[in-house]
């Protein structure tokens, strides 16, 4: 009988630990279910912004690849504008195109025609390599190493480093737009894949005026771009819709620390009133920043700006010039085409 009755008081004593056990349990559970069940809705609701972010990009991109620009509105005043400084310059090739991101609207005169790209061509080169990076199929950090065959004169400074030194990747980028390096611009096109292969990965951006001929320097100017692809490649970048939100970061980085900013700079500094040696601080205290690459091979000069202004608005443009070799007027016509943007700029939506 005792041993009856221990059996029965541990079938309710364990009756009563199950219990408790198991209403601990569903307390703990419970909140856990409901915070991973929100923090599941949260991602989804991320995800969905993501995706409506990248098909609203996508539809920018799309529009800017179009040749009838939909939903963009051209901006028939700055045109006249255009015109008229570049038909005082009858003998000078002129592509260029403004695109103000924000407001959607846009001017351009013979933004299609090839023209030689002189190092404007190393921003659509540094957007593949942050492309491969994405990618995983080049790491940020890996090392190339200074052969005779990559060795370009010009600008810049690893050329005259030892054959066989090493650079990081991320340094040989940065150089190629900082100092517009040809050396390193030349280690990069090979690490890549080759010209063949880059125009390739041109193509598939859109970039379809935009083609690698001959490594750096190419002072014959055999490389050719157009205003509206150079156009076309930083619009890609900043709607977020080529890069990663890192990539785009480093893009920007790399940009703003280019050393040359006598061209689309100058001309804006130039808008504003001023005129002065330390052209970005001075744009700085106007609320302006140009995230900017030159091109300049005597008988073509070129550049590409992204512009932030004071609104926090964003614009970007792209004028290239081809004419007689070292002709002043060339890199002046840059300048005052530039110019030409300050009302534009400050008109832009809030």
């Amino acid at each position: 009988m005792k041993n009856h009755f221990k059996v029965i008081t541990n079938i309710i004593l364990t009756s009563i630990s199950l219990s408790v056990g198991l209403g601990t349990f569903l307390k703990i559970v419970g909140p856990i279910h409901q915070i991973n069940k929100e923090n599941r809705k949260i991602n989804i609701v991320g995800e969905l912004r993501k995706i409506n972010e990248k098909e609203s990009a996508k539809i920018d991109s799309q529009s800017l690849l179009s040749n009838k620009l939909d939903g963009f509105r051209k901006l028939e005043e700055l045109n006249i504008l255009w015109e008229s400084l570049i038909s005082q310059n009858p003998d000078l090739e002129v592509s260029c195109f403004f695109l103000s991101i924000d407001d959607k609207a846009y001017a351009e005169i013979n933004s299609e025609i090839n023209l030689p790209a002189a190092s404007s061509i190393k921003v659509p080169i540094l957007i593949v390599l942050l492309t491969m990076i994405d990618s995983k199929e080049i790491l940020w950090n890996e090392e190339l190493i200074l052969t005779e065959d990559s060795l370009g004169s010009g600008s810049g400074w690893m050329a005259y480093e030892k054959l066989g030194v090493k650079f990081p990747i991320f340094e040989v980028a940065s150089e190629m737009i900082r100092v517009s390096d040809n050396t390193a611009t030349n280690l990069l096109i090979k690490r890549l894949g080759g010209i063949n292969l880059i125009n390739k990965k041109f193509k598939q951006l859109g970039l379809k005026n935009t083609k690698i001929n001959n490594y750096l320097p190419d002072l014959k100017g055999t490389n050719i771009t157009s205003s509206k692809d150079l156009i076309i490649a930083m619009t890609l970048v900043d709607n977020g819709y080529l890069l990663s939100s890192r990539s785009r970061d480093i893009f920007r980085e790399i940009m703003r620390n280019s050393k040359t900013n006598t061209l689309i700079p100058s001309g804006i500094l130039r808008g504003l009133g001023k005129e002065a040696e330390d052209i970005d601080y001075h744009l700085s205290l106007k609320g302006y920043t140009v995230y900017n690459k030159t091109g300049d091979i005597g008988i073509s000069y070129s550049d590409i700006g992204l512009i932030q202004t004071p609104q926090n608005s964003r614009a970007i443009a792209s004028f290239i010039v081809k004419g007689p070799f070292n002709d002043p007027r060339s890199p002046e016509l840059i300048r005052k085409l530039s110019e030409q943007l300050i009302p534009f700029l400050e008109q832009a939506k809030k």
